[in-house]
């Protein structure tokens, strides 16, 4: 009778572990599958609508054997493309009553499939950096130019509707305040900018774009404009990452990179390309201020053209996700306009 009793308990205890393993074997293939949506989903902010689709895994419960279990929600990325720009007259004024046949937009060199969506926009909420160059060789504007992009950011950060940060670079990029809608706390931050050291630009525009403004914003009912604004002479002697590095962390990221420089000898020098590659690679602009109040005009330009974009979204035709870096051409059908824009973005991968 005792072995009895006690081949019934091994058996039992036989089954009792049995499940715990297949619940715990069960637990393991939904955690390799989240493992696998993180590791394969693209790590920059992607220029695709993401459409939510769903697909049921089994969840572990160990008390409860019902096949009601909780869904795991997988995303799907859509072949959908965004893209904010801007156009100009020959004499550089925006333009701001066009329409969508006004303009010819090709994917890759291939014309778009469709577009989907084509609008004026005005009022977008903005997501801007401000990096200052506080290296030994922009001295000479340093106190006139903090004032400057102290005035920029009042005029252009609305409470509740718009967010800033400020960031000052050497060697080593020094953030002096993170993100707010806060314009005395903007202030602060320029106001603790000092100066000296070597420069790290690329380093500084590589990790603002990395660390605050890669971020997914397609569930967004509205597009966000996202810049940085730069003051430098464009000289980098520290950076561990490119000029290309930086571009390319810039276009992941979909931000426009302005940059006024600050030098002031009236010649041009070495670090004038390097703004003007910065901006124009993202559909940017470089300014080149001689006086201490062109730097304010500088600022103004910059608000007017962070308000006055076109946005348009369309279809790639052909389109592969296939991680790799795609051309966008906008042109303009009216022989006297320019366009402004990216150059290109980079698909996700799956």
């Amino acid at each position: 009778m005792a072995k009895q009793m006690e081949s019934v308990w091994a058996y039992d205890r036989s089954r009792r572990v049995s499940r715990i393993c297949c619940s715990l074997s069960t637990g393991m293939v939904a955690l390799a599958a989240v493992l696998m949506l993180s590791t394969f989903a693209p790590a920059q902010s992607s220029p695709y609508v993401i459409a939510a689709s769903s697909a049921t895994l089994p969840v572990a419960d160990a008390g409860n054997d019902a096949t009601d279990e909780p869904i795991l929600t997988i995303k799907k990325r859509v072949d959908e493309v965004n893209v904010l720009f801007i156009a100009t007259d020959r004499r550089g004024k925006f333009v701001r009553d066009l329409n969508q046949s006004d303009f010819s937009i090709f994917d890759d060199h291939k014309p778009v499939e469709s577009i989907l969506n084509f609008r004026r926009e005005t009022d977008l909420p903005i997501e801007l950096g401000l990096l200052m160059d506080v290296s030994g060789s922009v001295q000479g504007r340093f106190g006139f130019e903090k004032e400057a992009a102290t005035g920029f950011l009042q005029h252009i950060i609305r409470p509740g509707y718009d967010r800033a940060f400020v960031v000052g670079f050497n060697k080593e990029s020094h953030l002096t305040q993170d993100f707010t809608d806060q314009v005395p706390l903007l202030a602060a931050g320029v106001a603790r900018l000092g100066n000296g050291g070597g420069t790290a630009l690329y380093d500084a525009i590589y990790k603002a774009c990395k660390e605050k403004l890669l971020h997914d914003q397609s569930q967004s009912d509205h597009p966000i404009r996202k810049a940085i604004v730069i003051l430098s002479d464009g000289e980098d002697n520290q950076s561990e990452h490119t000029r290309e590095q930086a571009i390319e962390m810039a276009e992941r990221a979909e931000v426009l990179i302005y940059a006024i420089s600050t030098d002031d000898s009236g010649l041009i020098l070495r670090g004038d390309k390097v703004l003007e590659d910065l901006a124009s690679a993202t559909g940017g602009r470089a300014f080149f201020p001689y006086k201490m109040k062109d730097i304010t005009r500088s600022f103004a330009a910059i608000e007017d053209e962070l308000r006055s974009q076109y946005d348009v979204s369309y279809k790639p035709t052909d389109f592969d996700a296939d991680g790799r870096y795609h051309s966008i051409e906008i042109t303009s059908v009216k022989k006297d306009l320019q366009v402004r824009a990216r150059r290109g973005y980079y698909a996700p991968r799956q």
